[in-house]
């Protein structure tokens, strides 16, 4: 009987009916003394007695069962739907129990995904002048997932494919690699090379609960050569909503805010670049001077100084500082002081606030720059 499903139902969740095979019975008879002796005054009985006779009703009750499935495996079927068992009176007095049903097969149901399509940034990058992940996207059709990143091609070289490893993180921080993906591309020489679709081993129901995807490039290939990168990819420390809003002013190639220390400037693409001698990031090519954010004083300081405090009230008191010297703008200081008054309110329930609050800060100064 392990091998056959019985049910009441009509069918079996999880299942689906695939053919049916027509009515089965399964008969065993009792002896006609048995209901005769039933008949007896039952406040008569002993607890032995009453135990034997309902061993001999459970008994008939079973067989006729294991009689009904060897009807139905004798048809082919693996289940068995309305189940109905019953006594009924036979010839010469027997009285017998029957089991009854429909022979069924079944099978298992495919667990059925909704198309997803999903983007997720990439969060590493090469800081080299070679083709860098900047996103992926992941689309499920029939349970089959299929991804394609999008690389920066600085040098707008002809690129015939990276190989590349992967590798998936979902919110339960459980890791999935994938290893060796080959992607290739229609357009090969293109500043944005968007590839072609590959499906992978990627589960359908992980799309929605991936938090981050990393690419390592392993080689990759274009009209001068096969090449490898010769340095690890480095981590984007940027937050997600800091990376997005930044990407939307100046390119979705964005991994860092621009910074300076007078004989170095960092590039928003990563490059760490001369001061005195590359106006022009080598290897982008964006200007230093369209990255410069001029508030009128060094609001990075301010933000280091704001950075060691341990507690958004004591970053307060360093604002208030510079206001009350005069320091900020006074376009800036109605928007600051909301920013930590919020800060302050949601620091008392949510807890440590120091970082949200110094990224809306870093944020202001800048977004107001444009």
């Amino acid at each position: 009987m392990e091998n056959i499903k019985l049910t009441t139902s009509s069918g079996f969740e999880g299942y689906q009916i695939v053919e049916y095979l027509g009515v089965v019975n399964g008969q065993c008879t009792l002896s006609s003394n048995f209901f005769k002796d039933m008949s007896m005054n039952f406040t008569e009985w002993s607890t032995q007695e009453s135990t034997k006779f309902t061993e001999m009703l459970e008994s008939a009750s079973d067989n006729a069962v294991e009689r009904l499935v060897k009807a139905a495996e004798k048809k082919g079927a693996n289940a068995i739907i309305g189940l109905k068992q019953s006594y009924a009176a036979f010839a010469s007095n027997t009285i017998g129990t029957v089991a009854s049903g429909t022979a069924v097969v079944i099978r298992q149901k495919e667990a059925i995904y909704q198309n997803i399509t999903a983007t997720e940034i990439v969060s590493n990058y090469y800081n080299l002048q070679m083709p860098r992940p900047i996103e992926i996207t992941m689309i499920s059709k029939n349970n089959v997932v299929s991804i394609a990143p999008i690389f920066y091609n600085y040098g707008r070289e002809t690129v015939k494919t990276i190989r590349c490893d992967i590798a998936f993180t979902n919110y339960y921080d459980e890791k999935l690699l994938l290893q060796g993906v080959d992607f290739v591309f229609s357009k090969e020489s293109e500043l944005r090379l968007q590839a072609e679709f590959v499906e992978c081993k990627l589960p359908v129901k992980d799309i929605p609960m991936i938090k981050d995807v990393k690419i390592f490039v392993r080689k990759y290939v274009t009209n001068k050569g096969v090449f490898a990168p010769d340095s690890k990819p480095l981590d984007i420390t940027l937050s997600r909503r800091m990376l997005e809003r930044l990407r939307g002013r100046f390119g979705q190639d964005l991994v860092e805010r621009y910074k300076s220390n007078g004989d170095t400037w960092m590039c928003v693409c990563g490059q760490t670049n001369d001061a005195v001698t590359d106006m022009v990031c080598p290897v982008c090519g964006r200007k230093e001077t369209d990255l410069k954010v001029d508030v009128g004083f060094d609001y990075e300081e301010m933000c280091n100084r704001m950075k060691e405090m341990p507690n958004v009230s004591a970053m307060k008191d360093i604002l208030m500082g510079y206001i009350r010297e005069g320091s900020i703008d006074n376009k800036y200081r109605m928007e600051l002081l909301q920013v930590m008054e919020s800060g302050l309110q949601y620091e008392k329930t949510r807890g440590d606030m120091r970082d949200t609050v110094l990224e809306k800060i870093i944020m202001v100064f800048e977004e107001k720059s444009v």
